[in-house]
């Protein structure tokens, strides 16, 4: 899952609305950052790390690249998902059911990165004056699996620091986002070329 530590602010500006949000991502075409995750669990003395990089190019272009401990690849292009895993065979393309969901996550994403928080259909969404956007499942059945998610915007205008995403009780990802660099171009093999 997705997840990122908290940054507390005391107020940022751009995050003041749901228009001035939607105003501030427009401005944003592409994101590139490197990424921590960590998955706490009950039953885990330590949490579980995982380390990648990720873009995205608007409107709806997403690489999601886990580089450690296990690789992986998730890429969204004109629509369509396609996700890789590293084995001792080399790389090798993931097809099922699983992959429906993992492309309703992206479109989610891609819809957080377009500032349309408020626009989901599957989550209800809350602006904090501190910079979080608070979001919970409007279904019974995605409760089950998401209790919420907070989103904790970075003090650049158009950007997510991190996300904390509550399983359960005690059980959470975490992850948070570092080197930020908007508006920069990213070829567009970026998320064409796969292994």
């Amino acid at each position: 899952m997705w997840a990122l530590p908290l940054l507390s602010f005391l107020c940022i500006g751009w995050a003041e609305s749901w228009e001035a949000l939607r105003a501030a991502a427009g401005e944003v075409t592409a994101v590139q950052a490197d990424f921590v995750q960590e998955k706490h669990l009950p039953i885990l003395a330590r949490p579980l790390r995982s380390e990648g990089v990720f873009y995205y190019q608007s409107p709806q272009s997403l690489r999601w690249e886990y580089r450690t401990p296990l690789r992986s690849l998730m890429v969204m292009h004109d629509g369509r998902l396609r996700r890789f895993v590293s084995g001792p065979a080399g790389w090798s393309e993931e097809k099922g059911g699983g992959i429906d969901a993992m492309q309703f996550v992206m479109q989610e994403i891609s819809q957080w990165l377009s500032g349309h928080f408020d626009e989901s259909k599957v989550f209800q969404a809350q602006l904090s004056p501190d910079g979080r956007i608070v979001l919970t499942p409007r279904e019974a059945s995605m409760q089950k699996i998401i209790e919420r998610i907070v989103l904790n915007l970075a003090e650049q205008p158009g950007a997510i620091e991190s996300v904390l995403i509550y399983e359960g009780k005690d059980a959470y990802t975490r992850m948070t986002f570092r080197n930020m660099r908007l508006n920069q171009p990213i070829d567009s093999a970026v998320f064409q070329k796969v292994p």
